[in-house]
C-alpha cells in the first residue's frame, strides 16, 4: 500500500522507521500526558506488539521526511474483524497539511478492503478536541467507554465499517 497526494506519501512499516514510530508516538502523548508502561511496551518492539499479532503500520512521508504514523492493533476481543485505531500521531510542524486525515483514512480502507474488518475502535482523552473532530470526520461516533489499558483514555468511538 503506498498512496500518495501531492507531497505527502503513505508508506506500510519498515523497520527503518521504528524510531520514527517510538519518536512520534513520544512527542504527542508527552506534550499532553505522561508515558504509560503499555506505551513503553509496544514503542519499543512494534513487530512483536502489532505487526506479528496481525497489526498494521503507516508513515506519512513528506519531502522525504518521516512526519506521522498510526497504526491498526488487531483487537483480542472476542469479536472477530475488529482492530483499533491506534498511536496517530503528526509532528507540529506538519499540522495543517490533512495528514491525520489521510493516515486515519489509509488504514479504514485497508480494513475494509484488505483485512475485511467489521468494526474499528480508538480511545482517546476528551481534552484532545482537535483529534476527536478528525475521528468524527473520519465517521467515527460516539460509545461507552470499556476497560482501558491506559489511565489517560475517558473516551471511546467506534466506526461500523
Amino acid at each position: 500500500m503506498i498512496e500518495t497526494i501531492d507531497e505527502i506519501k503513505i508508506v506500510p512499516y519498515e523497520s527503518k522507521y521504528k524510531e520514527n514510530f517510538k519518536n512520534l508516538s513520544v512527542e504527542w502523548i508527552s506534550q499532553y500526558f505522561k508515558m504509560e508502561e503499555e506505551d513503553i511496551k509496544i514503542l519499543e518492539n512494534p513487530e512483536e506488539n502489532i505487526l506479528n499479532k496481525g497489526g498494521h503500520i503507516i508513515f506519512a512521508i513528506l519531502n522525504g521526511e518521516v512526519v506521522g504514523t498510526c497504526s491498526l492493533l488487531k483487537s483480542e476481543e472476542p469479536e472477530k474483524f475488529c482492530y483499533e485505531l491506534a498511536k496517530m500521531s503528526v509532528t507540529p510542524k506538519a499540522k495543517g497539511k490533512q495528514i491525520g486525515f489521510l493516515l486515519g483514512q489509509s488504514l479504514i480502507n485497508k480494513a475494509k478492503q484488505e483485512l475485511n474488518a467489521k468494526k474499528l475502535f480508538l480511545e482517546t482523552n476528551s481534552i484532545l478536541t482537535p483529534a476527536i473532530k478528525l475521528y468524527e470526520k473520519l465517521g467515527f461516533k460516539f460509545v461507552p467507554l470499556h476497560h482501558s489499558v491506559y489511565s489517560r483514555c475517558d473516551t471511546m468511538m467506534e466506526l461500523i465499517l
